[in-house]
């Protein structure tokens, strides 16, 4: 016999035979007793548990892996570069059902995954992400994050860990990464839990793009990454870039000082690449009649083919 169940607005129509070979699938959204879940009960069906159906709002994602790449998702991730290892095997077990919405760069070696992210963020603009296993894996992202660091770039570095069991205790490839990596990061984190991951991804790609761009490291234990947990989807706030008021005064004295001096020269550097300020640069330049010249992050800034363009500074300069 065919059933038909009205929830939320929405229509079920189960019939006996899917029911047998759904049971299953109904158990475990049973089992998650999910707050907003409706329960109706198969008096039809002699002594079948109840059966909850979720409403729209709520996901049941059966992996964490998988929920993970919803939350990249929700932070506009599309491309991550990366390379496999044994803790983070369920993590990219995951990736297969989402071919479609994240591209996945397999590098030779962490480092160059690390490296990679750290130049998709400079071409894009966007924050570059990676990820690699535990231990030698993690280690081995270390110098492309230190990059990001030095360059103020935007990265958010993914590593497994072993379980929460299993920390401090020189199990197999486990280090301590988080604090290998406190130097070199504006922030990391370590998630001992599924229920933790959301709410630190979101923080995670806040940091790594508010203010002065930078890298984070979030470390997901094997308790994180093999668990199930609820994931609500949040639209992600936007970080618009810090905006500085100068007084008056500060700025006619600096006009003094510029109209005065005999010879200007005008030395740019990362920051007009980072605020897009290409355009008034070469209006400034053209009006006080200046050669230029740049660091090695504000290259590009200015047209290298400008004769105005005195080459880059440095020992490593023109």
């Amino acid at each position: 016999s065919m059933k038909s169940y009205i929830d939320n607005g929405k229509d079920y129509i189960i019939t006996e035979d899917t029911l047998l070979s759904g049971y299953e699938m109904y158990l475990s959204a049973t089992e998650l007793h999910h707050p907003e879940a409706s329960p109706l009960w198969r008096k039809d069906f002699n002594g079948l548990p109840p059966v909850h159906i979720l409403t729209a709002e709520y996901d049941p994602l059966r992996d964490e892996g998988e929920a993970l790449y919803q939350r990249l998702l929700e932070q506009g991730v599309d491309t991550i570069f990366g390379y496999p290892g044994g803790a983070i095997l369920e993590v990219y077990d995951s990736l297969y059902k989402y071919q479609d919405k994240i591209h996945h760069v397999l590098t030779s070696h962490e480092q160059g995954a690390s490296h990679a992210a750290d130049g998709y963020a400079r071409a894009t603009g966007k924050v570059g992400v990676c990820m690699a296993t535990s231990g030698p894996g993690a280690t081995n992202l270390v110098t492309g994050i230190a990059t990001a660091m030095m360059d103020s770039i935007p990265l958010v570095a993914l590593t497994a860990n072993v379980g929460v069991n299993a920390l401090g205790k020189d199990a197999f490839q486990e280090i301590d990464i988080k604090g290998v990596t406190i130097p070199i990061t504006k922030h990391n984190f370590i998630c001992k839990s599924p229920e933790e991951l959301a709410p630190t991804i979101r923080k995670a790609f806040q940091i790594a793009k508010e203010g002065r761009p930078g890298p984070v490291l979030v470390d997901m234990t094997k308790n994180a990454t093999v668990g199930s947990c609820e994931y609500t989807k949040k639209v992600p706030d936007v970080i618009g870039s810090r905006n500085y008021t100068f007084p008056t005064s500060s700025i006619k004295k600096a006009v003094e000082m510029i109209e005065a001096s005999e010879k200007p020269f005008v030395f740019v550097g990362g920051g007009c690449i980072a605020s897009q300020a290409s355009a008034p640069l070469k209006e400034f330049v053209e009006k006080i009649d200046a050669p230029v010249t740049d660091t090695l992050m504000g290259k590009g800034a200015y047209d290298g083919t400008n004769p105005r363009y005195a080459g880059m500074l440095g020992m490593h300069g023109t």
